[in-house]
């Protein structure tokens, strides 16, 4: 069920009552961080099957994969800044230069204040809560514009919000593009945005108009690499996992295959087997394997459907299924490869040499994620050092936004800005720096008038 949108009058009420709440100085406790933090997880836990029932409802997720990738997630996030919360807010000593001697410096955290997040429909409660967590640890106050592609989720972030949070601190705002408008309208201190380039374009452009920081995160075509010298079986059973999870609805998926050409039939015969041990012969009867999010994003998926279909290209419109498909014999110039596919197509290329993988992965630059699965160290070492990607793994895929000692995020049209972990906290803080001088020592020579002093002042400074 869709609820109703937020008019454009509750939505200035909301912001004008944040404003006040962050005014009163509450959010800078510590205590009262790490306890809303604590009430959020319990709110979670009293819900989860509700929220299970929700993913599964807009997007057949299975609930392994409900808990693993939504609602765990958010548990361990929750968890780990909790424990190194009070850590992190403390701030750093730095080092001070001898020429201002008697004076220390250090840098301390300060919350930006008022922060609008954006989230999207394929992970539709991880990606809407994790932002949260981060902002909330920072002494925040956050309004959340949940996707509206996944109804259910929408409505369930609403009411777990509603329940542990008061409106006046974290809240959430309703609807589609008019109140997506209106919220970007509004003077915020810090913006969080999930999605795709091109909305991701639109919002920069709002924020640019207030100086407002940003933060990011978008897609691209993710590459994946195979090697030549490498565990085969392995390499194709963890491509298949991480390409058709979540339907291949996820931001960093493998969009295409780039495999060496004295492996390619051995590892499309090895990929063909996993497909059917993972999901069995006919995958829409599979309790593990989700749907598409709505009818408009499949049609445009079932268009990209072309060249030599091995595997899949089974759709059903009514049910929103697209089997697991592998396609054979894609050029660069075919469609599937003009934009990031997300959705479960993994177009296949071959190449000769690793000059020609990286001259073909060059072609859509700075992708969100690029994995390689090798045993050569330095293939490994070139992929990481030749290619702009935002993140990825060797020898797997997906894993990397998992751990949250690690930043996630893009770099050029993939994204800015990064989170998980400290990086979220460091996201939504202000960095302040602070030099402190002593009394008890007042060099004269800083003050004019300063004669024949400059030889001094370079040797010093030197």
């Amino acid at each position: 069920m869709s609820l109703a949108p937020t008019t454009i009058s509750e939505i200035t009420s909301k912001y004008n009552a944040q404003s006040e709440f962050f005014r009163s100085g509450k959010t800078r406790s510590i205590d009262f961080r790490i306890q809303s933090l604590e009430q959020l997880k319990s709110t979670v836990k009293n819900h989860e099957s509700e929220i299970m029932g929700a993913l599964k409802q807009d997007l057949g997720k299975s609930q392994f994969e409900a808990y693993t990738s939504e609602v765990g997630f958010i548990y361990e996030e929750i968890n780990h800044t909790v424990k190194h919360l009070r850590k992190w807010a403390k701030g750093y000593k730095v080092s001070t230069p001898l020429i201002l001697q008697p004076t220390s410096s250090k840098v301390v955290y300060q919350p930006k204040g008022l922060t609008l997040v954006i989230s999207p429909w394929n992970y539709p409660f991880q990606l809407c809560l994790a932002p949260v967590i981060g902002s909330v640890a920072a002494g925040n106050c956050v309004v959340i514009k949940a996707s509206e592609f996944a109804t259910a989720t929408e409505a369930i972030v609403a009411k777990i919000v509603k329940a542990a949070f008061a409106p006046e601190f974290v809240t959430t705002v309703e609807g589609g593009g008019p109140e997506t408008t209106k919220l970007l309208e509004q003077k915020w201190n810090h913006i969080f945005f999930t999605g795709s380039t091109a909305v991701g374009r639109i919002v920069s452009k709002a924020a640019v108009a207030d100086l407002t920081p940003l933060t990011l995160e978008l897609g691209g075509k993710s590459p994946c690499i195979v090697d030549k010298d490498t565990d085969i079986k392995v390499s194709a059973r963890r491509i298949v996992w991480g390409k058709f999870y979540n339907t291949g609805q996820t931001c960093v998926a493998p969009d295409y295959l780039l495999v060496h050409q004295d492996i390619k039939s051995e590892i499309i015969a090895e990929m063909q087997r996993a497909i059917e041990d993972f999901y069995g012969e006919n995958p829409i009867e599979s309790p593990d394997y989700g749907r598409i999010i709505s009818d408009k994003h499949f049609e445009r998926l079932i268009s990209l459907i072309e060249g030599d279909v091995i595997v899949g290209g089974i759709h059903d419109k009514s049910k929103r299924y697209i089997a697991p498909t592998l396609i054979d014999n894609v050029s660069m110039s075919d469609s599937i490869m003009q934009d990031e596919i997300f959705g479960p197509l993994l177009p296949i290329l071959f190449y000769r040499t690793l000059e020609e993988a990286f001259e073909m992965v060059n072609q859509h630059p700075n992708p969100l994620a690029c994995y390689v699965f090798t045993n050569d160290s330095k293939i490994e070492r070139r992929v990481e050092e030749e290619i702009s990607f935002g993140g990825g793994c060797v020898n797997n895929v997906l894993v990397h936004l998992t751990n949250p000692n690690l930043p996630f995020g893009g770099i050029g049209t993939s994204g800015m800005g990064s989170y998980h972990g400290l990086d979220s906290f460091k996201t939504f803080s202000h960095r302040k720096a602070i030099a402190k001088t002593s009394f008890w020592l007042d060099l004269k020579l800083k003050y004019p008038p300063y004669k024949n002093r400059v030889d001094l002042i370079k040797k010093l400074m030197r």
